[in-house]
């Protein structure tokens, strides 16, 4: 086979390894838009069933100045979840675990805290996909795979904008 010829080849598929990479970190990230969403939709289902939102419930500090007003036989410090507030932590709610297709009957409180601490990594993991495809979507871009459609220099300053 002639030298051009392979190193063509070889150029091509490398261009197809990276574009199905592309292709993949896509697909993951509309799973986890899916997720995150889903998420979302929950904590703010739990937080009209407690009737609470993020704002309404008094901060730890208002609450202990309420208590030293009162009598002396409660506690100065009551701590005060942010999506609880006088709701009755204990109370069972269901929740379908995520990545399984089985659900359980756990606290509120419980729950919401579940919700709660998956958020920031649904988020961390949607910035990470976000940036791969970028990063990809460049390298495709300078191999030139894209020019008829979108020029390096237009997808290279679309890449390093910032949000």
């Amino acid at each position: 086979m002639d030298p051009t010829m392979k190193q063509f080849q070889q150029k091509l598929t490398e261009v197809e390894l990276e574009a199905e990479l592309l292709l993949l970190a896509r697909h993951q990230m509309v799973e986890n838009d899916k997720l995150r969403n889903g998420n979302r939709e929950a904590l703010t289902a739990l937080r009209k069933r407690a009737r609470t939102t993020k704002t309404s419930v008094p901060t730890p500090f208002e609450s202990m100045m309420k208590g030293v007003e009162g009598s002396r036989s409660r506690p100065l410090v009551q701590e005060v979840c942010n999506t609880c507030g006088n709701h009755d932590s204990f109370e069972k709610t269901w929740m379908m675990f995520p990545g399984t297709d089985m659900f359980a009957s756990i606290p509120f409180h419980a729950a919401h805290t579940i919700l709660e601490t998956d958020q920031p990594r649904l988020d961390f993991e949607a910035k990470k996909l976000q940036s791969i495809v970028k990063e990809k979507s460049l390298l495709i871009s300078e191999t030139g795979a894209l020019a008829d459609k979108i020029g390096p220099g237009v997808v290279r300053s679309l890449v390093t904008l910032k949000d």
